[in-house]
Formats: structure tokens, sequence, C-alpha cells
């Protein structure tokens, strides 16, 4: 069953890069970008990451706390944290439960090849834990822009 705007976020507990847990609860009375990107150091992934840490300061300030995941190990999102310095934790779901819980895995096709990934995503989550937004049309260079509009 797909997501909705209006409602409840599905509550999630996972591991960050440094191996901390991370759960939606703990951001109770905040907002929330939780964003789903496929792979790390890859052209695409980065240039949304990068758009999100170069605006960083404006979504604080907006109120917002980001969160990446991704099915990368905590390993691959340290390094790519450290190369990128980014300000925010990622999470390494390499058992696809937050993916699943979201919606963001699933079959995708490229050039005619059929092959499982993560549907880029973003969900934009309220204060009160409920789905204000959903962003599947990404434009990497762009986010913030659209997270903000």
């Amino acid at each position: 069953m797909a997501l909705e705007i209006g409602q409840k976020a599905p509550e999630f507990e996972a591991k960050d890069q440094d191996g901390n847990t991370i759960k939606l609860s703990d951001y109770k009375g905040e907002k929330v970008v939780l964003y789903f990107y496929p792979k790390d150091n890859t052209p695409g992934c980065t240039a949304q990451a990068c758009n999100l840490r170069d605006n960083y300061d404006a979504l604080i300030k907006q109120g917002y706390q980001v969160i990446g995941v991704s099915s990368d190990s905590e390993k691959s999102h340290k390094k790519f944290i450290e190369k990128h310095e980014l300000p925010f934790p990622l999470i390494a779901d390499t058992e696809k439960e937050v993916h699943n819980l979201y919606g963001t895995w699933g079959e995708k096709n490229m050039y005619g090849r059929k092959y499982m990934g993560t549907f880029r995503t973003t969900f934009v989550i309220d204060e009160e834990g409920n789905i204000s937004e959903i962003i599947k049309k990404v434009k990497t260079k762009e986010h913030t822009d659209q997270i903000l509009a």
C-alpha cells in the first residue's frame, strides 16, 4: 500500500553511519526531511546530498531535520559523509526494512533491464509525525527548493 499525504509516517529504528540507532520518534515535535536515494558517491546522489548540505542552514532555520536513507553500508555512508562534509545522518538500510516501510524499494527498469533498486523519493514529515509532502520527481540539484517551496 502506497503512503499518502496526511498519513502517519511509519515508525522505524535503524543504524546510521556511526552505528547509532535512529528512530523517527526521536524527532517528535520537529519536521523531518526523510530522503531515500539509490547509492553513495554516484553523480545524482552526490548532487542531491550536496544540495541539501549547501542549504542545510536554511532547512534548519525552517525547523527541518534531514535524514538520508540508502541500502549502502555504514562504512560506505561514513566515507560519503566525510568526502562531502555532510552535516546530517545517513541510515544504512542494508536489509531494506525502512525502504519497505516507505515503499521505496522495488523493480526498476533501465534500458530494458529489470532490477531491484531504490525509488528516489523524499518524505516531508510534520511535527506530529504525519506525511505533509511526498516528492517523487526529485530534482537532485534543486532539491532544497522543492522541499521549501
